[in-house]
């Protein structure tokens, strides 16, 4: 808390005597107020407030030996009072709260905070629900015969809510299967009679039944025969319960059209069994892909157009608050926080990836927000490696970027090729209201920005 904060500042000027003003300020500018805010509450001109903090800043610079302004201190004297507590010998995290600086300068999480790459650990507070998704998904997996198709651009948390999904499952007394495409060797693709081979074998595993692939396997017959023969015959015999198999990052066999196009209507057809055939009703398929690629497919084929779809929307403002507030920032707490949060959302928009790593950069205190505001549509931001992957993405296909760069140039909404929308719109770079687009966040419109304005070519151009 702030209190707790001037007794450090107290240990750094001990023979200073602080106004009741400059307690004011410090106090306020610590839970996030700005100057026009503290003057009006104080009954101030802002400018008089803003000298009172600029003096109070000095008088800290000198005294620690480096730059301290009011976007900074906080993070300053979390590192003072850590290196105090070092000095001392309190390393642990339960001696630190303990300690006299405070609760307010260790956020709770920031210890036990990981780099947020990949999905959100089951057992994480950081998941923030996206209602009525949960409950939807959680009602439709319980369902004989089920199809849940959850799609969206990378990063955008499908596999976080698969895994609560078979965790759902689990506790209900289903067997599961959760198979992730993307750890199957690159050979497994090279055709359809491999990878169902490949399929059959790891859900015999995880179901712990011993492998019969070559005692049900027909040359003859062909691939799927064999396959759907392997399930009906021998898998779902040996199983007394409903199965929940959930498979993840279907896109990997969207490289492969003429397997992808087999496999898919495939679990289009299985699905439909499920009608009429009592068997195949205790399987429920949880399916989720990237739609960084776009692969046609036949609406009879297609499972992506049957079942319950859930395409992943950005949070809304109130769950960034909430997530901030879950990673222990102080300054995303009371009436004006979500106005604090403002310029992050306008820089990333609401995707949940991109706001997780912002947070753990302003919680772990590597960059103030301004810092992190300024260097994100940069190569040498926190988001580089997002900014890379779409360019690498988009320079192989000339239509896409010059559709993209009419997005980011213009100064108002254009309207686009609608299968050109449509892809654009499916890498999460634009926004579509009506049949007008815009870059989906600045931090894109930035970047590519000043990429078309330094040197990228559109073929033919």
């Amino acid at each position: 808390m702030a209190d707790e904060a001037l007794a450090v500042l107290d240990t750094i000027l001990p023979d200073y005597s602080f106004s009741n003003l400059q307690e004011t300020v410090f106090c306020e500018v610590w839970e996030g107020k700005t100057y026009a805010e503290i003057a009006e509450s104080c009954g101030y001109e802002h400018s008089y407030i803003r000298d009172v903090g600029f003096k109070l800043w000095q008088r800290l610079s000198v005294a620690l030996k480096q730059k301290v302004t009011k976007s900074n201190v906080r993070s300053v004297l979390r590192r003072y009072s850590r290196a105090q507590l070092s000095s001392l010998g309190i390393y642990s995290y339960h001696d630190r709260i303990k300690s006299s600086f405070g609760n307010s300068l260790y956020p709770a999480l920031v210890p036990e905070l990981d780099f947020p790459s990949g999905p959100v650990p089951l057992n994480s507070n950081l998941y923030i629900e996206r209602p009525p998704i949960e409950a939807l998904t959680y009602a439709e997996v319980s369902k004989p015969g089920s199809l849940i198709h959850i799609k969206g651009p990378r990063q955008k948390g499908k596999t976080s809510l698969v895994r609560r999904i078979v965790a759902y499952a689990k506790k209900q007394g289903f067997r599961t299967v959760t198979l992730s495409l993307h750890r199957a060797d690159s050979q497994v693709f090279t055709n359809l009679d491999k990878f169902l081979r490949w399929f059959c074998a790891n859900v015999s595993r995880q179901l712990g039944l011993s492998l019969q692939l070559d005692h049900y396997w027909d040359s003859d017959i062909g691939s799927k025969v064999s396959c759907t023969t392997y399930f009906e015959d021998y898998l779902l015999e040996e199983v007394d319960r409903p199965i929940v198999i959930a498979l993840d990052e279907v896109n990997q066999i969207f490289e492969y059209p003429e397997l992808s196009r087999d496999f898919l209507s495939l679990l289009r057809s299985w699905y439909e069994d499920a009608r009429e055939l009592e068997i195949w009703q205790n399987v429920r398929w949880v399916i989720a892909h990237a739609t960084d690629v776009y692969v046609p497919l036949k609406l009879n084929q297609s499972p992506f157009n049957v079942g319950l779809a859930i395409k992943l929307p950005e949070f809304t403002n109130e769950q960034v608050l909430d997530l901030a507030q879950r990673h222990g920032l102080d300054w995303a707490k009371g009436d004006q926080a979500i106005k604090r949060l403002a310029p992050l959302v306008t820089m990333v928009g609401r995707c949940p990836s991109l706001i997780r790593l912002a947070l753990y950069h302003l919680t772990k205190q590597d960059l103030s927000l301004e810092q992190l505001l300024e260097q994100a549509p940069t190569q040498t931001g926190i988001y580089s490696n997002y900014l890379r992957y779409y360019l690498a993405a988009l320079l192989p296909h000339p239509d896409l970027v010059a559709a993209f760069k009419e997005v980011v140039m213009a100064t108002e909404s254009v309207e686009l090729e609608a299968l050109t929308a449509y892809k654009l719109e499916s890498l999460g770079l634009i926004r579509i209201r009506g049949n007008r687009a815009t870059a989906s966040c600045e931090l894109y419109r930035l970047f590519f920005r000043n990429q078309f304005l330094n040197g990228i070519r559109v073929s033919g151009n």
